[in-house]
């Protein structure tokens, strides 16, 4: 008998090890989720996801949050017509850098795994597969970059649950809400990754689809308001205020190399990305354009789209679901900069779930911290699109592009090659070019003028630390003062 179990014991460590070969190599942790799927189990279908329907949805719904909100504020800058064609503008180019960072993923993990290096336990992030492919001056520019995003990206998150959760209850202003949200938000330093946002990640994006046509459905049903006016664009500060709006919307990728860390397969993230964003414009497109169409220059002193609409049950439900989603983009973009922490303080490896929530803390309270002094919702959205998502999401991409692949050899070797759709390299130096000259002069030039100049009028108007930004329970129908914006 002893022989016979002997052999059964070699053909199970042998089938084992094939099914590792046909799903890829991974760290541990993959390892971990592939031995959970073996045995179907609630866990396995709620918590671990590595799979292209989870990485679809964690794209789609990290994508838009809270900025669904903003963009009818947007249109209100800029006019119908240039809010609808910068979405799908941005979008697209959006979803090619995405694609850049996916192929840099790629070539930076390939050479890596030819060099038996081990992620065992450890999560690659954009700012190691600039140092791996670029060097030490490039892992610095990413990591400043990235993480003053994502910092600013949870704020904004927390901006966005006070602003929401006044229009149910108003009893507490929004400053205080933004203490008992940071204290709600903190909880997500128990998530341990990204492959455990698979219920979140569903949950989110059905949310902001109810919450997306709830404004389309309830603008048409209010109907156009009497003597409603569309006259933007009127001045140079509000229409690139607005532009930038638009670009930190679809500028969402900062946690694209997070997220393909997850799969089982990473190289089938390509596409993902566009998929997810055609996905978006169904959301984005006819919500931003009926609430303009509606309400018109009014949006100009309402940045949040809610502040408009008359308070009922459904209204009240979108509110909610938009505050569970909230927290959800929090967690993802907090989650890379716990990462970060983790590798500082020398606490990443730690399989301790608790340990490793008691290290990330600390990256909390600086989230809070500025949610109370730039309370300011919808213009920081366009500052942080000007001055960090312009360089994170399209510049440094497509610079990184450019050098990792200029010369001949390195061409020759690449991991991926260029897309069917561009099949020349000569192209992909044209369009990455392209993007970094246009968002450089327009997103970071005339978007950062624009974006800072309406930031100060903000904190001249209500100061920093203002204990309730935008409050009015009974917005007056007069134009907006200028001083305002």
């Amino acid at each position: 008998m002893e022989p016979l179990k002997q052999a059964e014991e070699a053909i199970v460590a042998s089938r084992s090890e094939t099914e590792l070969v046909v799903m890829g190599k991974g760290d541990d942790e993959e390892g971990s989720i592939r031995d959970d799927q073996a045995v179907f189990n609630m866990k396995s279908i709620l918590w671990h996801g590595g799979s292209v329907y989870d990485a679809w949805f964690s794209c789609a719904s990290n994508q838009v949050a809270q900025v669904l909100l903003t963009l009818p504020y947007s249109f209100s800058q800029m006019g119908m017509a240039s809010g609808l064609v910068l979405q799908i503008f941005y979008g697209l180019m959006g979803s090619w850098t995405a694609y850049l960072i996916s192929v840099l993923y790629l070539e930076y993990r390939t050479r890596k795994e030819k060099e038996n290096v081990s992620f065992k336990n450890h999560v690659i992030q954009w700012f190691e597969v600039l140092d791996g492919l670029l060097g030490p001056y490039w892992k610095a520019i990413g990591l400043a970059f990235n993480c003053t995003f994502l910092l600013f990206g949870s704020v904004i998150q927390l901006i966005g649950c006070a602003s929401n959760i006044y229009y149910i209850n108003d009893r507490l202003d929004k400053r205080t809400w933004t203490y008992i949200f940071g204290a709600c938000c903190a909880t997500t330093v128990f998530i341990p990754s990204f492959h455990n946002y698979r219920i979140w990640s569903f949950l989110g994006l059905g949310m902001t689809t109810y919450t997306a046509w709830f404004l389309t459905i309830a603008a048409f049903v209010h109907g156009q308001e009497p003597g409603v006016a569309h006259s933007g664009p009127k001045k140079m500060v509000l229409y690139f205020t607005g532009a930038t709006n638009i670009l930190y919307t679809f500028g969402g990728h900062a946690v694209t190399v997070e997220i393909m860390h997850a799969m089982w397969k990473p190289q089938k993230f390509k596409y993902i990305y566009l998929l997810a964003t055609l996905y978006v414009f169904t959301l984005t497109l006819p919500s931003a354009a009926a609430m303009y169409w509606a309400f018109g220059d009014r949006l100009l002193d309402h940045a949040n789209a809610f502040s408009l609409l008359p308070k009922t049950g459904w209204r009240d439900g979108a509110v909610v679901l938009m505050l569970i989603h909230q927290f959800i983009t929090f967690g993802f973009a907090c989650t890379p900069l716990y990462f970060v922490w983790e590798k500082v303080i020398g606490m990443h490896d730690t399989r301790s779930i608790a340990l490793r929530a008691l290290a990330r803390l600390p990256v909390v309270i600086p989230v809070w911290f500025l949610a109370i002094i730039f309370p300011f919702f919808g213009p920081i959205n366009s500052a942080v699109g000007a001055l960090l998502v312009s360089f994170t999401v399209y510049i440094i991409p497509c610079l990184a592009h450019m050098i990792t692949y200029r010369h001949a050899s390195s061409r020759k070797n690449a991991a991926d090659k260029p897309p069917f759709f561009l099949p020349s390299w000569t192209g992909m130096y044209a369009v990455n070019l392209f993007v970094v000259v246009w968002v450089l002069v327009i997103g970071f030039g005339f978007g950062g003028w624009a974006s800072i100049t309406n930031f100060i009028r903000q904190i001249d108007s209500f100061g920093l630390f203002a204990k309730c930004y935008q409050c009015a329970k009974t917005p007056s129908s007069a134009p907006p003062s200028p001083s305002h914006h």
